[in-house]
């Protein structure tokens, strides 16, 4: 079906319902196929397009904090316990926004300028404790190891003798709602922090750790520097609740931001989580079957609030130099070659958080398949 490529094979039973899987033989085209089809302007950055954006949510984000900050003290209870949680989820989903401006910067995405990306980059992505070139290495060799089992940066699936014991108490609705909770919660700063969910290394590996295994020599500098922006913004966040009290800095600033890291978290992982992509081993794995063992999702009109990352990953993985201002154009011009390669659910990302959880506990290659080292997501513990 598609452009020539291998029909959809229906997976094992092992879930609540059947998927098509994508093709997992190798496609029959090349990226550079794939490029001639996407129109050329749709490679080109702009400084003054790419900068309407920041300014676009930086505005946004400036008037929700004056509104917050200014009118919601005054309203009487319980009307205020009803507009800071709207605050909160408003502000979340823009920074959020900003944080995919930041990541584009990473990609060198953002503008023909390496030094601008970077300085944009840096300065946003530490307004969101985040350690910009850090987050920025570790991510570029999750694009470059995309949907391998040895190599890949992030959200690397278990296979079933690596399941730890307790998982199976956890694998029950009571024990997902608990699951999904700390993840969404706190599954961005132990991954910053401690590797959670990330690729296997010998030793401990840390993303504020300039000498550690994720990255190399020529690299521990910008690790430097990347822990000088969180140490200064932690600062400047210290001295605000001085100011003006620790609730103050929770209401305006905590809440909000944990409400990104928990989009974050969601965004990756429904991207490169379903039922229907493979992930492969060395025996199998190439660049281009793994950039298009991922998914597009449909997130309503926060597609557009977070800039397009969540419907056009798909191309993202393809071109990451793309600006995501381009991107819904390419994809629509990559799909008819891709054919069954491309992936997109248009399930509600709630209804597929939900779904992924319960279905996508670990991997491991098909028992009648001489294809051992292409590996598909199951749940029977």
């Amino acid at each position: 079906m598609g452009a020539g490529g291998r029909m959809s094979v229906p997976p094992s039973k092992e879930g609540n319902q059947a998927y098509s899987r994508v093709p997992f033989a190798k496609p029959p085209f090349a990226l550079s196929n794939i490029k001639k089809a996407v129109p050329p302007h749709c490679f080109q950055r702009s400084v003054l397009h790419s900068f309407s954006y920041v300014v676009c949510d930086l505005t946004i984000a400036s008037i929700l904090y004056y509104i917050a900050t200014t009118y919601i003290p005054l309203l009487q209870s319980p009307l205020h316990l009803v507009a800071w949680p709207i605050y909160w989820v408003m502000q979340g989903c823009i920074l959020t926004g900003v944080w995919v401006i930041a990541h584009e910067c990473g990609h060198h995405a953002f503008s023909d300028y390496q030094w601008l990306d970077d300085t944009v980059g840096l300065v946003l992505h530490s307004a969101l404790l985040v350690p910009y070139f850090s987050w920025k290495y570790s991510h570029r060799r999750h694009h470059s190891n995309t949907g391998s089992m040895e190599r890949d940066e992030v959200f690397v699936p278990k296979p079933r003798s690596q399941v730890p014991w307790f998982s199976k108490y956890f694998n029950n609705p009571p024990g997902r709602v608990l699951t999904l909770a700390v993840t969404l919660l706190f599954g961005w700063p132990l991954y910053l922090a401690f590797n959670v969910s990330g690729r296997h290394y010998d030793r401990f590996a840390c993303h504020f750790d300039p000498h550690g295994p994720i990255y190399s020599d020529r690299e521990r500098a910008q690790i430097y520097l990347s822990d000088v922006g969180i140490l200064a913004v932690s600062y400047g966040l210290f001295r605000l609740a001085a100011a003006k009290g620790i609730a103050y800095l929770i209401c305006v600033y905590g809440v909000p931001l944990l409400i990104v890291n928990g989009f974050l978290v969601l965004i990756t992982f429904l991207q490169h989580t379903h039922p229907s992509l493979p992930h492969y081993d060395s025996s199998e794995w190439d660049w281009l079957r793994g950039a298009l063992a991922t998914c597009d999702r449909d997130y309503g009109v926060l597609n557009k609030v977070f800039h397009n990352i969540t419907d056009t990953h798909v191309a993202h993985h393809l071109f990451s130099t793309m600006p995501h201002y381009h991107a819904m154009e390419a994809t629509k011009a990559i799909k008819p070659l891709l054919g069954d390669y491309y992936h997109f659910d248009g399930t509600p990302f709630y209804k597929a958080m939900w779904r992924e959880a319960t279905e996508c506990l670990f991997v491991e290659p098909d028992e009648d398949t001489k294809n051992k080292g292409v590996f598909w997501y199951k749940n029977k513990l």
